[in-house]
């Protein structure tokens, strides 16, 4: 008879999962990311800040895995497609833009007489500038041109920016709710409805001057202790306040909900095309979320806008 090596594996993985020593697993789905480790959706359970393995990389949620039983349970692996194809085109990417933060000379040398070898040609004048993201260029004069000069390299998108708040907070009844550590939204003890926000100065129209936006992506998370553990959306607003106003943090486009958070969770929203718009140009400057009641009650934290360009 011819043996089923994955029946054989499976017979050896069952006979040892029944031995003391023996690891046991269930999958189950990644329902957030903290910053102790992920929320884990089992079935109708939220399991919060769940540990996992250092092997476990670029933690998302949606993801499935492995998770072991019992008391303490650890994710000790993804389920899924090998991750290694997928991750090359970030891979060169980001070389790319290390690469088009240097400027490189492959050999810098000199003496009383012509180099050696061929190739090289003599030049009368040399010219230098520096362009707009602080590179320097060179061009070299020739009197005669025995070679044809290799093509100019094309202009690349300037890196990405992350812009950080310079503050933050949040707004009841019309006025600063000095009770609030971190921008708020909704009602919970029935005091009133809480708005919150974040405040950029004029550094992202700053950011925006001269180039084209090709997105804008903002990060959150979802400070423990605020509100229902499971997921819930964030009702985004944009305001016109370079800082924080005494009075009413008045609203301006929104609400859109770009992300939900369990408790702890962190994410990433990428925000709508207007939106960039409005904040590259300066008639948007910073972002607030608001809503009513306790259904959606939670406290917010982060609020760093990443600028992308396409030139």
């Amino acid at each position: 008879m011819t043996s089923d090596p994955a029946a054989d594996l499976g017979a050896a993985l069952a006979a040892t999962s029944n031995t003391p020593g023996g690891i046991r697993t269930r999958s189950a789905q990644i329902d957030g990311v903290t910053d102790r480790g992920v929320n884990l959706r089992v079935g109708d359970e939220l399991l919060l800040d769940i540990p996992c393995a250092d092997s476990y990389r670029n933690r998302a949620a949606g993801d499935w895995v492995a998770v072991t039983q019992g008391s303490r349970p650890v994710v000790v692996w993804r389920l899924g497609d090998d991750p290694g194809g997928a991750s090359e085109a970030e891979v060169r990417d980001i070389a790319g833009d290390v690469a088009a933060d240097l400027q490189v000379v492959r050999a810098v040398t000199w003496g009383t007489t012509a180099p050696d070898g061929p190739g090289w040609q003599t030049g009368t004048t040399l010219h230098a500038r520096k362009t707009a993201d602080g590179k320097v260029e060179l061009y070299l004069q020739l009197g005669t041109v025995t070679d044809p000069p290799p093509p100019v390299p094309p202009a690349r998108a300037p890196s990405p920016v992350t812009i950080t708040p310079t503050s933050a907070g949040s707004w009841r009844a019309g006025r600063p709710d000095d009770y609030a550590a971190n921008p708020t939204q909704g009602d919970w003890n029935g005091r009133g409805d809480r708005r919150g926000g974040w405040f950029y100065g004029m550094r992202i129209a700053a950011a925006c001057a001269g180039k084209t936006v090709s997105s804008m992506t903002v990060q959150f998370t979802r400070a423990r202790g605020s509100g229902f553990n499971a997921k819930r959306p964030l009702h985004l607003y944009l305001h016109s306040f370079a800082t924080e106003p005494s009075g009413q943090l008045a609203l301006g486009a929104g609400p859109e909900e770009l992300l939900r958070l369990s408790v702890g969770a962190r994410g990433t929203a990428t925000l709508p095309a207007a939106w960039r718009t409005a904040l590259a140009n300066g008639t948007a400057r910073g972002l607030a979320i608001s809503a009513s009641g306790r259904t959606d009650y939670m406290s917010v934290t982060g609020g760093a806008i990443t600028i992308r360009y396409s030139a």
